[in-house]
């Protein structure tokens, strides 16, 4: 898939501020296969999308789902769908932004999703939402867990820590609502053990 030229004119115009407030610690990029994959990240801070997209660079190509709240302010609306992102109604059932994750993991591109759906502090707890899940067995995908530091400190580093990918288990050949649960809650286990040492 050819990449979003707007995309990439921001990216090379925007990294070298937000990373030299928040610098980057990245490790685990060996992790990231060359294939699209549901990318899976904890939530703490309203740079995470941005240090998420800098940590696996450029070239990656990548789409975000984000809440629908912020596409309510017209010029960010505007300049949020030019690079890529697509709202998501996290309190319903979203069927226009399921579609448009499955078709962005079917055209192979990737994508970043927040499973938890909120900013969760450390010390607070989040169920994930099983449509992560959902969206990675839908589409033969695998689920990518990203750990991104929580302590946002100007000038210090910030860990952002790719793991091994992870394959969605069913026991039959449709998996019901039960197991994309129990899925999505194994994926945020396997984010946040990565960030244990923080």
């Amino acid at each position: 898939m050819s990449k979003n030229p707007y995309y990439t004119r921001i990216y090379r115009l925007t990294k070298w501020l937000v990373t030299w407030l928040f610098p980057l610690s990245v490790r685990g990029r060996e992790h990231v296969p060359n294939e699209p994959v549901v990318l899976c990240a904890n939530h703490t801070s309203n740079w995470d999308p941005l240090l998420a997209v800098y940590a696996l660079g450029v070239d990656y190509c990548m789409r975000i789902m984000a809440k629908r709240e912020i596409f309510k302010i017209p010029v960010l609306r505007s300049f949020l769908r030019r690079m890529g992102v697509f709202p998501v109604d996290r309190g319903h059932s979203d069927i226009s932004a399921m579609k448009t994750a499955l078709k962005t993991i079917r055209d192979g591109q990737s994508l970043l999703v927040f499973p938890e759906g909120t900013r969760v502090r450390r010390g607070q707890k989040s169920e994930p939402k099983g449509g992560v899940a959902m969206m990675a067995m839908r589409t033969g995908a695998k689920l990518l867990p990203v750990y991104i530091g929580r302590a946002k400190r100007l000038f210090q580093k910030v860990p952002v820590i790719i793991g091994e990918p992870y394959t969605p288990v069913t026991a039959g050949r449709r998996a019901t609502a039960e197991e994309y649960q129990q899925n999505a809650e194994e994926i945020m286990r396997r984010v946040y053990r990565l960030g244990e040492t923080e």
